[in-house]
């Protein structure tokens, strides 16, 4: 319940946060507006429904699947260290961002009347799905997916990436440089009806399958050979996870750009808050990833106003430090 009025208190802030000020009864007037489908034009009603509700709904779904991954992830690693950064799916939308920044116009002039701004999210969806399939494939032995081979195949496609990655920015002008450095901070200030139409399909069909996983991933925490045991379709789980993840931060990343730290911090805390049973893990840490996500995107407003911060720098700042203090006080209890 209390995680419910936080996102409904997250949202409403994030509303309100802009460099146009408005405060919560103009929001909340014109959100409804909206949702009456009224002929109210005023620049409250404009700015709400054209520029903010879009912005919010992307915050509220991108949020939800990143922390809901990163808690997946955790469960098939057995460590809560780990976030789906780890199989690849980030450094492979990346490149292929990069690739679509690159070459884009030269693209999209060959296809005709082809707009150039979708080849950017285009391609980092379709390359961060790739390379996840990749990684998936080489750490398959015998019928089997193979843990720790997932982790060090994931760890050498990135370090792959990273190289072409600094080849496609060595050739890249200026112009391009400073579009790619603002996607690979992340921000919510591409976010429109039109973002939403192509990313909000995939984005809740992730956030309704995620907790139908919970009662295998309680399985899995448990080994492998146990979860077997107990009736539960091991590689089948595994896949299906990895599909999900895959799916989940492939459009959240070409929506919105490197966001990190949303998938490690969220699952964690509420770990220590509600234990590890993922019934009650998965939503609610789908909850606290969209209000996190939300604040953030509200802060990244307010701190430079009337500019905008990348909510990409934000998260980093918060979720470093807190990286650091999970990984001592993880010494020596890390499994794979």
């Amino acid at each position: 319940m209390s995680l419910m009025l936080l996102c409904s208190v997250a949202l409403i802030f994030n509303l309100t946060a802009g460099a146009y000020n408005m405060d919560s009864f103009q929001v909340i007037s014109a959100v409804w507006d909206f949702i009456t489908l009224s002929s109210n034009t005023t620049t409250e009603s404009v700015i709400v429904s054209q520029v903010r509700l879009p912005r919010v709904i992307l915050g509220l779904l991108v949020g939800a699947v990143l922390a809901g991954s990163g808690a997946i992830t955790q469960a098939i690693f057995r460590n809560p260290l780990a976030s789906p950064g780890l199989i690849g799916v980030q450094s492979g939308a990346l490149l292929g961002a990069l690739i679509a920044i690159v070459l884009g116009n030269s693209v999209a002039s060959r296809l005709g009347g082809f707009d150039s701004s979708l080849l950017t999210p285009l391609g980092a969806f379709i390359s961060g799905v790739a390379t996840t399939i990749l990684v998936f494939k080489l750490s398959r032995h015998k019928g089997q997916t193979m843990l720790m081979t997932l982790l060090l195949a994931g760890v050498a496609i990135s370090a792959i990436i990273g190289a072409f990655t600094g080849l496609l920015m060595y050739v890249a002008d200026d112009e391009q440089l400073r579009t790619l450095t603002f996607w690979t901070l992340g921000s919510l200030g591409g976010a429109s009806w039109t973002t939403l139409s192509y990313s909000a399909p995939i984005l809740l069909l992730c956030i309704g399958v995620i907790p139908f996983l919970s009662n295998h991933l309680n399985a899995l925490t448990l080994g492998e050979s146990q979860a077997a045991h107990l009736g539960v379709a091991v590689e089948q789980t595994k896949l299906l996870s990895i599909v999900i993840v895959a799916l989940g931060v492939g459009t959240a990343v070409s929506a919105t750009g490197m966001i990190g730290f949303i998938g490690l911090v969220a699952p964690h805390l509420i770990r220590l808050i509600c234990g590890p049973d993922h019934r009650a893990l998965l939503v609610l840490t789908m909850l606290l990833g969209a209000s996190l996500l939300n604040l953030a995107d509200a802060f990244s407003k307010i701190i430079v106003e009337p500019s905008e911060l990348p909510i990409g720098i934000l998260t980093s700042f918060i979720g470093g430090p807190f990286f650091l203090w999970l990984l001592i006080k993880q010494k020596g209890k890390m499994t794979l």
